[in-house]
């Protein structure tokens, strides 16, 4: 049985292969500042991007909490690759929520389209006969080099002033700028695009709060009734935690080296490495603990109220925080020559700590998000004026 095929039953990602390819190409992937093809491929064959079509459309309709536990496997194996199959993942759940006609027009050719993009308005557009016309400059887009499609926000004039409204622009239809020069997360391929007066037919275009609202027109599946809001975090903080693991992994066998030795030479004691491997993992379990919670209440059944939003927004913040401090942990226990740019345990470290800077893993704005919906249903606590 294929993994494709196996995808399809299993209604979940099959990370095993993709996880051998990915780690295979990650040094000259982050050299090359792009994914691989193959990696690329591989994420594809595994049925990341399909997960989240709507089954109409060959797709799965997956749940979170399996695309969450495939992205998390195959971020110890390459913490890029992983980045670039949960945001496609995802991105693709959100070109469900245009009109019917557009989103078949998406995967006309199958469920395997890769979709990448932008919530950020980088653009703005004009209205014109039948749709839009699209100019614009949008940063930091995840896996565009290998992109079929590109979902992005511009603004839109209105009456009551310029409205965010997204857009499905085909690869044709835009050019990609080399751009990415990220410290860490060099694979992830994360470069500029740029549209000039492309139109877009009104069925591949959709106000964003349709997504921020959670509310599909062509899928009844549950995937596609989540407020967006209670499920961005978590396509950013599962790669992380499939980091951490891999980061725990190396450092365990280095460690383990090292003690082997008759005479380890100068460096912690063993109940120094004993502490470090302790913490780090009973870090590394809480953030998991947490964010298979979040994917659990956007797959559950009842509705996603406003301050489960949050306290999904919360948890992932707080477990992303979690993983950065059992990252430091282990980068800082691990000696220096943990610190060569050869040495594999350095990139988990700069992967970890360029994922966390994502702004919707910020923690403080989480909390401030968090307490307003506590504060708004309690009466002991007033809201701020």
């Amino acid at each position: 049985m294929t993994g494709l095929s196996a995808a399809r039953i299993n209604n979940a990602p099959i990370a095993a292969e993709a996880m051998e390819v990915a780690a295979r190409h990650a040094v000259t992937a982050e050299r090359q500042w792009r994914p691989a093809r193959e990696s690329i491929e591989a994420v594809v064959a595994a049925g990341f991007v399909r997960h989240f079509v709507p089954l109409d459309r060959g797709g799965n309709a997956g749940s979170f909490t399996a695309l969450s536990r495939a992205v998390a496997e195959l971020g110890e194996a390459c913490p890029a690759t992983a980045w670039c199959a949960s945001v496609t993942a995802h991105l693709a759940r959100m070109a469900a929520y245009l009109p019917v006609e557009g989103f078949r027009e998406i995967w006309r050719d199958g469920p395997d389209a890769v979709v990448v993009g932008s919530l950020i308005p980088g653009g703005h557009a004009e209205p014109v006969p039948g749709g839009w016309r699209l100019t614009g400059r949008w940063s930091y887009v995840s896996a565009v080099d290998h992109s079929d499609w590109a979902l992005l926000c511009g603004t839109v004039p209105a009456e009551e002033g310029p409205r965010a409204r997204m857009f499905a622009v085909a690869r044709a239809d835009f050019t990609v700028v080399d751009s990415w020069s990220d410290i860490g997360m060099r694979a992830t391929g994360s470069h500029s695009l740029f549209a000039e007066g492309v139109f877009v037919p009104e069925r591949r275009a959709m106000d964003r709060d349709v997504l921020l609202n959670g509310r599909s027109a062509g899928s009844p599946a549950r995937c596609h009734a989540v407020p967006l809001r209670a499920v961005n975090a978590l396509s950013f903080a599962t790669p992380a935690l499939g980091a951490a693991r891999g980061m725990l992994a190396l450092w365990r066998d280095g460690v383990a080296a090292k003690l082997r030795k008759p005479s380890p030479g100068p460096g912690n004691s063993r109940a120094a490495y004993e502490t470090a491997l302790a913490r780090a993992a009973g870090e590394i379990d809480s953030a998991e603990l947490l964010l298979d919670r979040a994917a659990r209440i956007a797959d559950g059944t009842g509705p996603v109220t406003a301050l489960l939003e949050a306290r999904n927004l919360r948890d992932c913040a707080l477990a992303t925080d979690l993983l950065v401090t059992a990252a430091d942990r282990l980068f800082r226990s691990a000696g220096t020559g943990a610190h060569s740019v050869d040495a594999p345990l350095q990139r988990y470290w700069r992967d970890i700590h360029s994922m966390a800077s994502h702004v919707v893993l910020q923690f403080d704005a989480a909390a401030g998000a968090y307490a307003r919906e506590v504060w708004e249903a309690s009466e002991a606590f007033p809201p701020a004026t």
